[in-house]
């Protein structure tokens, strides 16, 4: 069965509901207050002209400086991109890839940039079996078979040159001068390299990059250089892409891949290639949601939940009430178990983007919950966990003075990501092969589930979460936010919007309220241990397998208003700042 017929037929097997006629949504419009309003429990950074939101300080001013010196939104979003890769080495990369969404004032249009890894062509779907059929997880996580074919230079690249004004000399300078001069070690930098120090030291070519000669950890304060990662952004700065995908830096890199006993060659490096998209474009309650389309999930399925919750009386409901959460997580079970299987890398599976996105289906899977009563995950699909994602993925916003606007997330997968540096170059390479399916599953009655839309295939981009989320407000961007978080990012992104939209909070409010997660399988409501006790019992009443888990993403947001740019960075992780001119 086709997924276009699977959905049709789900569609045609709603159960009906008794508690409750979902009403047709009427438009909201969220207040601006005053730039600081007294009634507010957290304070945003205000900024007249243009605004960065990142995960790590050092990247932050470096935007900033790109934008004060004349620099757009995507200028600055380079700058950004590059100066992570040396001063957020578990997730800022040159060595991995991820999703870019710009929007350009003039002539008031959004460009969803692809330059998620790809697939070697050697690659095949039993690449990580062993000879009974069963993964073997060190292959997809620890070993040259591990790395896809990186994209984030390239995206970078067509990002500057097509929307940008600035030079990739200029936009690189201030990456290539903390790699080369050095980077005070953070708290958070030292407490990711200590607690990771197995899976990084295990590569000598790391070794002698993050820790001392004597196998010590550096300290808090202490200088770190990356001179040859230096090398390899000069030679990009110098040549594009060409200084990345060709010549020594792509001899360096894949014979690092080949002796880790990867199939990646010169010729995937060369062949590969960023994709422009066009965006996934929802509503919600008079705003405009764009975000990411396939292989992205997060696009679709924050419209997903939205459309579901928009018929609901979220605002007289709560903020953080049972009763809004327990709609909330319906809502997100229902959509993670179509995110099971109906997506995939568009260019090889066919997604059903329309039918997912349409208020009729909707309205269909609305009818199905109760307002009392949580629906065990078993009784909406059955079918097989989604593969393991990891949190350690980056995410940052940018706006300027002509009203321009990026959102975009990138990663490495996994926390420094396969942990391997490629001798010579400076640069951390990907796990994210990882994130395809190692073992597909089979046909059922409800269409083909267990990652078969995932599976591995030559030339092929694994599924993400990966959300760059821009909300406009006639017309103009309003909202623009993301995070990382794995298969949180699409849950977590979804609260900072309905905490704006239906609870009229400021950003910074929005930011720090407490979140939860339900992903359909596990049949856990994954909550922070800030949100209020007597609710978790609430939740727990209506037959929710209530967790409190580790903090839920790290959302760096901006948002546009008459009274000017307001941001925040998430306090959920060290070492951010938003800030502006």
């Amino acid at each position: 069965m086709s997924a276009f017929k699977t959905l049709a037929f789900s569609l045609s097997m709603v159960i009906p509901l008794a508690a409750i006629t979902v009403s047709a949504p009427l438009p909201v419009v969220a207040k601006e207050a005053s730039i600081y309003s007294h009634a507010a429990t957290a304070q945003p950074i205000w900024a007249k002209h243009g605004m960065v939101s990142s995960q790590e300080a050092l990247a932050t001013q470096a935007g900033v400086e790109i934008l004060k010196q004349g620099g757009n939104a995507v200028d600055a979003a380079v700058a950004v991109g590059f100066a992570l890769a040396v001063t957020l080495p578990r997730a800022g990369n040159i060595g991995g890839g991820g999703f870019m969404l710009v929007h350009l004032a003039e002539p008031n249009k959004t460009i969803a940039i692809d330059y998620r890894e790809m697939a070697p062509q050697k690659a095949h779907k039993d690449i990580f079996l062993d000879a009974s059929g069963d993964p073997v997880k060190k292959l997809s996580r620890e070993h040259g078979l591990a790395v896809g074919v990186p994209g984030t230079v390239m995206g970078m690249e067509l990002a500057l040159e097509k929307y940008g004004t600035m030079t990739m000399e200029q936009v690189t300078r201030a990456a290539i001068d903390m790699a080369n001069k050095g980077i005070s070690v953070t708290p958070d930098l030292q407490s990711s390299l200590s607690g990771l120090k197995r899976r990084i030291s295990q590569w000598p070519s790391s070794a002698e990059i993050f820790y001392k000669a004597d196998g010590s950890d550096y300290q808090i304060g202490e200088l770190l250089k990356q001179t040859e990662l230096g090398h390899s952004l000069s030679l990009i700065a110098k040549h594009g892409s060409k200084g990345f995908y060709q010549g020594e830096t792509a001899a360096k890199l894949v014979n690092a891949i080949q002796d880790a006993g990867g199939i990646m060659t010169l010729d995937d490096l060369s062949n590969y290639k960023v994709i422009e998209r066009e965006p996934v474009v929802g509503s919600y309650r008079g705003y405009q949601v764009i975000s990411m389309p396939p292989p992205s999930s997060g696009g679709i399925h924050i419209i997903e939940m939205l459309n579901m919750l928009e018929g609901y009386p979220i605002s007289d409901l709560g903020l953080n009430t049972a009763a809004t959460l327990h709609l909330m997580t319906e809502a997100m079970k229902r959509a993670y178990a179509d995110r099971s299987e109906y997506l995939g890398d568009p260019d090889f599976f066919d997604v059903p983007v329309n039918a997912l996105l349409s208020k009729d289906y909707a309205k269909q899977l609305a009818k199905q919950i109760s307002l009392d009563k949580a629906t065990p995950s078993s009784d909406i699909k059955p079918g097989k966990l989604a593969p393991y994602e990891s949190d350690q993925t980056t995410h940052y916003s940018v706006v300027d003075k002509w009203g321009n606007a990026v959102s975009n997330t990138y990663t490495l997968n996994f926390s420094y990501g396969s942990g391997l540096v490629a001798k010579g170059t400076g640069i951390l390479l990907n796990n994210e092969m990882d994130d395809f399916s190692a073992k597909a599953g089979t046909p059922n009655g409800f269409g083909l589930i267990g990652g078969q839309a995932n599976a591995v295939e030559a030339n092929k981009r694994p599924l993400s979460s990966m959300s760059p989320t821009i909300v406009m407000k006639e017309g103009k961007p309003y909202i623009v936010t993301g995070s990382p978080g794995g298969s949180r990012i699409i849950t977590t992104t979804m609260q900072i919007i309905m905490n704006v939209i239906d609870h009229d909070l400021n950003i910074a409010e929005a930011t720090n309220a407490p979140r939860i997660h339900h992903q359909w399988l596990p049949d856990v409501l994954r909550v922070e241990r800030s949100l209020n006790r007597d609710t978790q019992t609430l939740l727990k009443a209506k037959g929710h397998d209530v967790k409190v888990n580790n903090a839920i993403g790290s959302t760096q947001s901006i948002m546009v208003t008459e009274q000017g740019i307001f941001g925040a960075s998430d306090p959920r992780r060290a070492g951010s700042e938003t800030s502006g001119y």
